[in-house]
């Protein structure tokens, strides 16, 4: 059975930066092949790793109701579907976006019938990694997999901080279990305040590391440069290696 690494927290932490760090991190070490689940729905993830999306999960939900080929079943035309949009990369890195949520109408059918079917396709990677949308019901959504390692992602604020702890209240609800739980503040060149460090002790969340302020990151934003691109003097990147290399 593979691993499954998901990352979560409040948005604008830097959540699909360190899913993209990760995955290059995971290719660096030979761990592959991955299958990269984007799971916010402004699908942003292929850019950082240099991919393009053409379909999304969310589009084929929306499609399964009006589009699916007379004789066909359900289950066949969503499955055919999922693998049409699978993104395969050059690296052993292949991606599959889940776009847009439900919209309006029942989609109990085609959801059931999709969480089958990613789960089937995560099940043939030996490394998941989902980078998530902020919540974390969208996890069990993507795939029926257990998640063997989350990282919650905070920002040095208080609101940031908030929402980690919350997601870490809310992992006993979740229908996946979750076998791994780490916090990782980024953007931050300081320690960790006393009180924080008493919430965790309180929920039982472990401090994985602290990510620094990166200035080469908003060259890249600026100009649009995979994120997974960046040199491997990063500090930012060197850093998080260790966080990794102790989670994992």
């Amino acid at each position: 059975m593979g691993k499954v690494i998901a990352v979560a927290g409040k948005g604008g932490v830097g959540k699909t930066t360190i899913a993209a760090l990760t995955i290059r991190y995971l290719r660096e070490h030979s761990l592959t092949p991955i299958l990269a689940v984007d799971g916010d729905p402004s699908t942003n993830l292929n850019m950082l790793l240099d991919m393009q999306v053409h379909k999304t999960i969310g589009s084929i939900r929306e499609g399964g109701k009006t589009e699916k080929p007379f004789g066909m079943s359900l289950h066949d035309y969503l499955d055919y579907q999922i693998n049409m949009a699978l993104v395969e990369g050059d690296n052993k890195v292949d991606l599959i976006a889940m776009g847009r949520p439900e919209g309006k109408g029942c989609y109990c059918a085609a959801n059931n019938v999709l969480r089958e079917c990613l789960s089937r396709l995560s099940a043939s990677y030996p490394w998941v990694v989902i980078d998530n949308e902020a919540g974390l019901e969208h996890i069990s959504r993507q795939t029926n997999r257990d998640v063997d390692v989350l990282m919650i992602i905070s920002d040095p604020s208080v609101r940031g901080f908030t929402t980690a702890i919350r997601i870490k209240e809310l992992i006993a609800e979740l229908e996946n279990k979750v076998q791994q739980c780490f916090l990782i503040i980024n953007r931050y060149n300081g320690e960790m305040p006393d009180v924080w460090e008493k919430e965790l002790k309180r929920v039982g969340l472990e401090l994985a590391g602290i990510l620094p302020v990166e200035t080469l990151m908003q060259g890249y934003d600026l100009q649009g440069r995979p994120i997974i691109e960046l040199p491997d003097t990063c500090l930012l990147y060197l850093e998080l290696q260790k966080i990794l290399a102790r989670v994992m």
